[in-house]
């Protein structure tokens, strides 16, 4: 095999550490969450252990896991998924993270609760209601779900808050809060879920509130030096099209109230990662948030492939997709980390073959199940 200057690069650039708070992460790469539905019971078992294992072992500097939902009997929609709370799963997540470590990998949990896009009856708790900042799911249906109260809100802060210092304990390396794609936080900082009257409601500054005490609550239940990452995005999983801000003034608006109530590094989820986020600038979704707030950022969408992810879903493949132009935008700092989620997923060894130079052995992207992939 030949190593190239482009593959020389690489591994260059990848390989550089970066500090998040006080993690030290060894490179750039990091493992995106992606749901598989492979924990019954909500219990990380020893294949969960052995699929994040597998995955840092072969390089990933920074794994986050799939979601995981937080204490809150509304939080989630599926027996399958796994839960941060209760003793049988944290051990089993404690399990996981003793062996991402031995691997030479840091992890850290995605928190979770999914608002209004629980249906009625669905597991874990069949009784509990579909909950969200107005009772409004995404494609405008009311009546589906129930409007938050304030005991709703302090409950749910106090879930997340419950689920970091969990984290912490059972030896995770900072913990990360899903707050895109139309889950519960992002539908308080969405307009078209968010129509409440109250502190919570109103324009994007008043739209972040409960995000930022959510933050806050967790950045109090750790300690001072434990990494908290928030997870948003302006595109939701039933409005690709949806925008939480128009301009980099209104971005600004939203992410300062959130890194002021402590976020560490921001991961800023797009669909592709080449794609400019506002008109008079090259500049990403990831990279207009590290120039507003200063913080580290993580760029995620599509990296190393042809084809957004959501086309997966309806079975198709993509290509492997160069990434010279991302390396460019690293080493501009535009951003400081890079996500991989399908590429990483359908192939363990990504991380070592792109940090290696061997980008001959690359895969390209086969959709299947994300339950059959280890």
């Amino acid at each position: 095999m030949t190593v190239t200057p482009s593959a020389t690069r690489a591994s260059q650039v990848l390989s550089r550490p970066v500090a998040l708070n006080g993690l030290t992460v060894p490179n750039r790469i990091v493992m995106a969450p992606m749901t598989r539905k492979f924990s019954p019971g909500g219990v990380p078992g020893e294949d969960v252990v052995s699929y994040y294992a597998r995955r840092a072992a072969a390089g990933v500097g920074l794994i986050v896991t799939e979601g995981t939902y937080v204490g809150h009997e509304s939080a989630g929609q599926s027996d399958d998924v796994p839960r941060f709370h209760g003793e049988e799963q944290l051990a089993g997540w404690a399990k996981v993270a003793d062996a991402v470590h031995a691997a030479g990998g840091k992890i850290v949990p995605q928190l979770w609760h999914i608002g209004m896009s629980r249906s009625a009856g669905e597991p874990p708790y069949p009784d509990a209601p579909a909950v969200g900042p107005s009772g409004i799911r995404l494609d405008g249906t009311e009546g589906a779900g129930k409007a938050m109260t304030q005991a709703d809100l302090d409950d749910v802060i106090a879930a997340f808050a419950e689920a970091a210092a969990a984290a912490e304990r059972i030896g995770f390396d900072g913990v990360e809060l899903h707050g895109a794609h139309g889950y519960l936080i992002d539908q308080f900082l969405w307009s078209g879920t968010n129509r409440r009257a109250d502190e919570y409601g109103g324009d994007l500054v008043a739209r972040t509130k409960f995000a930022a005490e959510i933050v806050a609550a967790v950045r109090a239940a750790v300690s001072p030096s434990f990494p908290v990452l928030f997870r948003y995005s302006q595109w939701k999983l039933e409005a690709y099209d949806a925008r939480l801000a128009e301009s980099p003034s209104e971005l600004e608006a939203l992410l300062a109230p959130l890194a002021s109530a402590g976020v560490d590094a921001f991961h800023a989820s797009t669909r592709r990662y080449w794609r400019p986020e506002f008109d008079g600038s090259d500049l990403n979704l990831a990279g207009w948030t590290k120039k507003l707030t200063g913080k580290p950022t993580i760029t995620v969408g599509s990296v190393g492939l042809d084809g957004e992810f959501l086309r997966a879903f309806v079975g198709e493949g993509s290509s492997v997709r160069g990434i010279d132009d991302l390396l460019d935008r690293l080493e501009a700092a535009e951003f400081d980390l890079v996500a991989v989620g399908r590429a990483l997923l359908h192939d363990p060894e990504w991380a070592a073959k792109v940090l290696g130079g061997r980008f001959d052995e690359l895969k390209a992207y086969e959709a299947a199940s994300l339950r059959t992939l280890s």
